[in-house]
């Protein structure tokens, strides 16, 4: 009990925490390099967080759906992260959920965004709570496959079987596919262009977010943030859970294994810092596709995922 609160903590520490400041990197060493400019602070994320959660919290709608919705969202992001192993072989929630409650948490986090769209009453919102609704449809059976490709040759739905798995067979072909397929889908399911559809702030004004402000405003982008680090840590977890330090026996304790465990946790955030300026990039020097470009997109994505599944269910 103690471990699973321990490393719980730390995963929120690492999804909510350092979320901000992955972005405040990417900003002043990404987007502030690719456009020939000084660029703000790294520490600027929490400074927009904390600017945004101290104003006045208006409301263009008395819907209740409209403030219980940026807390949704963030609430969801939070289980999700609590679901996934960063660093170590077990999650904190990894007895008590597997890849089903993955994939509803994230859902539900896309789903409170579409509930606060609808509740806000703005025509530009409206046209972009049925756009999420396309990027939910086409998106997460990327993830779905992707997972369940891991699950298939672990013989488990639970995340940390499917990292243990990996580490000890190494890779594959079916593993490989589904990587790649969940790696190019990040785009979308952070938010980020060339699939920031939903948003598109020079077409339809924010989209979904157009009536957000104050508080709820801070609450979208944190969640946002966290989804990025959360989804390179399932990336890099379940995918490439390598290099991984384990000079401790897994049923160890004391000092030493508390120092191999810091020393793996240290490795994934690397890695995940990776992954996210990695996204980053990408969301530079792209421009916004059209939905009908980004539909063409994801089915072929959707197509390669399907190919992994199958490689898995041959065993290769």
């Amino acid at each position: 009990m103690a471990f699973a609160v321990g490393v719980g903590i730390v995963n929120l520490a690492v999804a909510l925490g350092l979320a901000p400041l992955f972005e405040g990197v990417v900003r002043k060493f990404v987007r502030a390099r690719v456009h020939s400019r000084k660029g703000p602070p790294v520490w600027q994320p929490y400074y927009d967080l904390f600017k945004l959660l101290v104003k006045e919290d208006l409301q263009v709608s008395g819907h209740w759906l409209l403030r219980l919705a940026p807390k949704l969202c963030l609430a969801a992001i939070m289980v999700t992260a609590l679901l996934v192993p960063i660093g170590l072989l077990r999650a904190p929630l990894g007895g008590s959920g597997d890849l089903i409650a993955l994939v509803y948490f994230v859902g539900l986090a896309a789903v409170a965004i579409i509930l606060g769209a609808a509740a806000s009453e703005s025509p530009y919102a409206s046209i972009g709570l049925g756009r999420e609704v396309m990027l939910l449809l086409t998106v997460e059976p990327v993830l779905v496959i992707s997972l369940l490709t891991a699950a298939v040759n672990a013989h488990s739905l639970r995340l940390s079987d499917m990292a243990a798995w990996q580490l000890s067979h190494g890779p594959s072909i079916s593993t490989a596919i589904a990587a790649l397929a969940l790696l190019l889908s990040l785009q979308a399911q952070v938010g980020k262009l060339p699939f920031d559809i939903s948003e598109a702030d020079q077409e339809i004004m924010g989209g979904p977010f157009i009536e957000q402000s104050g508080p709820k405003l801070a609450l979208y982008k944190w969640s946002f943030w966290a989804k990025q680090v959360v989804f390179g840590a399932i990336l890099c977890s379940i995918f490439v859970p390598w290099p991984r330090l384990d000079l401790v026996g897994p049923g160890a304790a004391g000092l030493a294994a508390a120092a191999q465990g810091a020393a793996n946790v240290i490795i994934a955030l690397l890695k995940i810092a990776v992954v996210v300026v990695l996204v980053g990039l990408v969301d530079v020097v792209n421009p916004r596709l059209r939905i009908d470009q980004a539909l063409a997109y994801f089915l072929g994505i959707i197509f390669m995922a399907v190919i992994g599944l199958a490689f898995a269910l041959l065993g290769a």
